[in-house]
């Protein structure tokens, strides 16, 4: 779940940004001569409700657990980010909040900084952030507890580049220069943000207070509510899109697979897939429970539950359900999304997913959670909105 480039416009110092210059920490002469630092691919999805996924039934609000405990029982995808060169006032999230089709907010610190000699971009969070994290990092317990203890958490990929490993504390110079020990290494829903802190941290630090706000909103036409959201935080405001991209690259195809009629991105083969094996059923429910199990296929996993391949099937259950889907010679391959994606739709379907009055409980029985299902059906809806 990776968006790099929104991350640049929001977070970048005033020869990227001028409009944000004025959210530059203290230590941003030093910083800017550091080596590079992580980045990822861009984000950017954007598909009219078909019957029976725009209708979602979420709390409005939610009383999210500590920094360790037990794992959020709702999730959010963050749909929007919006940044002001002054922060965010609590007037104004207020406000944001009650805009029509918001269902939740989240500020947040932040600010361009050195992590090992390295320009890395923070995000300093509350423990409510949490619930905006994907699934298994939400569920693991000691990412929240190396949180709470004031450690950097950073993604998988951005701890490679950084050269930060478990055990081992390092230098990180923002408005103060302190030694910080690394924590855990986790997937993250804001991308482009490098490296996690606590808000005790971010004041350490020195990161910009109330930097932006995450936004909510599932099933909304966006680009009215990011001129709405713009005339609540005033000039020189930034909001952008992060609904999550279906990837329309291609698929990595073996030469023995047939040349046509075999899907060539993950946007074909959510398609095709649903309506060979499961007509009724959307699309955009598979896309949603592609999106939130691997991002795509960007992590296959093992899971720490031992789950695999895109769409994160158990052996036990790939072993029932998994077909050879589009043409490939050789048994199923859990990791194969051309086997993958159409056995997630046979499988779903044989629960009910081709009939809307069943849906909920064919996902539920896909990952046993209702938060689960709200956010497949929530992301399936903002899909359907918002694809041509």
């Amino acid at each position: 779940m990776l968006f790099p480039s929104l991350w640049r416009a929001v977070l970048a110092g005033a020869a990227t940004c001028a409009a944000l210059a004025a959210l530059t920490l203290p230590a941003q002469a030093a910083v800017t001569s550091a080596g590079p630092g992580p980045s990822g691919s861009p984000y950017g999805f954007t598909v009219s409700p078909p019957p029976g996924v725009a209708a979602t039934s979420v709390p409005s609000s939610l009383k999210a657990p500590g920094s360790a405990g037990a794992p959020p029982r709702q999730l959010f995808v963050p749909d929007l980010i919006a940044a002001a060169p002054a922060g965010i006032s609590p007037a104004q999230l207020a406000r944001i909040s009650k805009l029509a089709g918001v269902r939740s907010v989240l500020s947040v610190d932040g600010g361009k900084v050195t992590v090992n000699g390295h320009s890395a971009n923070v995000l300093g969070v509350p423990a409510a952030f949490r619930s905006w994290t994907p699934p298994e990092t939400a569920a693991a317990n000691a990412v929240w507890t190396d949180l709470g203890q004031g450690k950097l958490i950073s993604t998988r990929k951005a701890a490679g580049q950084l050269g930060l490993s478990a055990g081992n504390s390092y230098q990180v110079a923002a408005a103060v220069t302190e030694r910080l020990p690394f924590g855990a290494q986790t997937a993250l829903s804001v991308a482009g943000a490098d490296v996690i802190v606590n808000e005790s941290r971010s004041a350490e630090l020195g990161l910009a207070k109330n930097f932006a706000v995450l936004i909510n909103a599932p099933g909304v036409s966006l680009a009215p509510l990011m001129t709405k959201i713009k005339s609540v935080i005033g000039p020189g405001a930034k909001v952008i899109n992060l609904v999550p991209v279906v990837t329309v690259g291609k698929l990595p195809l073996s030469p023995n697979v047939p040349t046509t009629g075999v899907p060539s991105s993950y946007l074909d083969l959510y398609k095709a897939s649903a309506a060979k094996y499961c007509p009724g059923m959307s699309w955009t429910v598979l896309a949603a429970i592609g999106e939130i199990e691997s991002g795509n296929g960007a992590n296959d996993g093992p899971s720490s539950a031992g789950a695999l391949g895109p769409m994160q099937f158990m052996p036990a259950t790939w072993a029932e359900w998994g077909i050879v889907g589009f043409g490939q010679s050789g048994p199923p391959d859990i990791m194969n999304p051309l086997d993958a994606v159409p056995s997630a739709a046979r499988m779903l379907c044989a629960d009910g997913a081709g009939n809307t009055a069943s849906l909920r409980g064919a996902i539920f029985a896909y990952n046993h959670a209702t938060w689960y299902v709200d956010e497949v059906l929530a992301l399936a809806s903002e899909y359907a909105q918002n694809y041509p």
